[in-house]
């Protein structure tokens, strides 16, 4: 069975500019896509990523002003892991403490150092040492030198409000494998994607709003590819969207039994389809579905200021 780690993480804001502040100058990712949400023009959906946009090295975030601070609960993504050098940890510390995160730096439950902090709206984050792992991404220096630069998404962690039916969704639709227990799952491959799946706590279920994540897409090679796992998922009882034309991407959307939401997403074409890779983020860009509403969105949406 092919093995799918993370292809994006896309979360939610209700400041915008602030946001893009952040994640741009304080962690050092590259806007690689300035575009609208497909299903409500009127909110931007900002893609920020490694050099070249790498599936795996991508958070994204719709810009919703109105909507509610999050809330955490089952059936939610409760933290998003980056993989930073071992070596740029400390570096790091300093630089969130300057930028006033209140990072806290420990080791995780696998043994490996890392930094939980925040992000201003409250996105809970986390830089993981990757010593000896291999990987894709492609670091951006405009803000952050090589040295120290993120390398992409290690994974998310899960809170479930059916945990066994959760895992059963990595291990026999996804691919995944058991690392530690019943709590950490790889792919086949190493640590890329990895998940984690926390057990409920309290009765709680969460509710989507600014500083949270909306949906965790994985990776999947082609349209064929998504095409299959779309009869594997509706032929294990679970309903899909179908296949959804995100034009940088292929999707297929599906609400996995503990309640969060997951999108499969394929590599290509790719944030390069519509803009030369120098420039990627400059300039609003849409799909060829939305160009022909372009003047009646760039007037709904407000300046970035960049």
């Amino acid at each position: 069975m092919s093995t799918h780690s993370i292809h994006h993480v896309t979360a939610v804001t209700a400041q915008i500019r602030a946001n893009l502040e952040f994640y741009t100058r304080v962690l050092g990712l590259r806007l690689v896509k300035r575009s609208v949400n497909q299903d409500d023009v009127s909110a931007y959906h900002l893609f920020y990523a490694d050099a070249v946009g790498s599936p795996g090295t991508d958070m994204t975030f719709f810009d919703w002003p109105t909507i509610g601070p999050n809330v955490p609960g089952a059936g939610s993504v409760a933290l998003t892991s980056f993989r930073v050098p071992g070596t740029a940890l400390g570096w790091w510390h300093d630089r969130l403490t300057g930028a006033g995160t209140s990072p806290e730096r420990g080791t995780d439950g696998q043994g490996r150092e890392r930094i939980l902090f925040a992000d201003p709206e409250g996105q809970r984050l986390e830089l993981v040492d990757d010593a000896g792992w291999t990987g894709e991404a492609v670091p951006w220096t405009e803000s952050v030198s090589a040295e120290h630069a993120i390398r992409g998404i290690v994974g998310v962690d899960l809170q479930s409000a059916r945990p066994d039916s959760t895992r059963r969704v990595l291990t026999e639709l996804l691919g995944y494998r058991a690392a530690e227990g019943d709590s950490v799952f790889e792919t086949a491959e190493g640590p890329y994607g990895r998940v984690r799946v926390l057990e409920p706590t309290g009765g709680n279920f969460g509710r989507v709003g600014a500083g949270g994540v909306h949906h965790v897409a994985f990776r999947v090679k082609d349209v064929e590819e998504l095409l299959a796992m779309q009869q594997r998922i509706e032929g294990a009882g679970i309903s899909t969207s179908g296949e959804v034309d995100r034009y940088y991407f292929q999707s297929l959307y599906f609400r996995e039994p503990g309640g969060v939401l997951f999108e499969l997403a394929t590599d290509g074409p790719g944030f390069a389809s519509d803009e030369d890779p120098e420039t990627l983020g400059q300039r609003l860009a849409l799909p060829p579905f939305l160009e022909p509403r372009r003047a009646h969105i760039e007037a709904g949406l407000k300046p970035l200021g960049v």
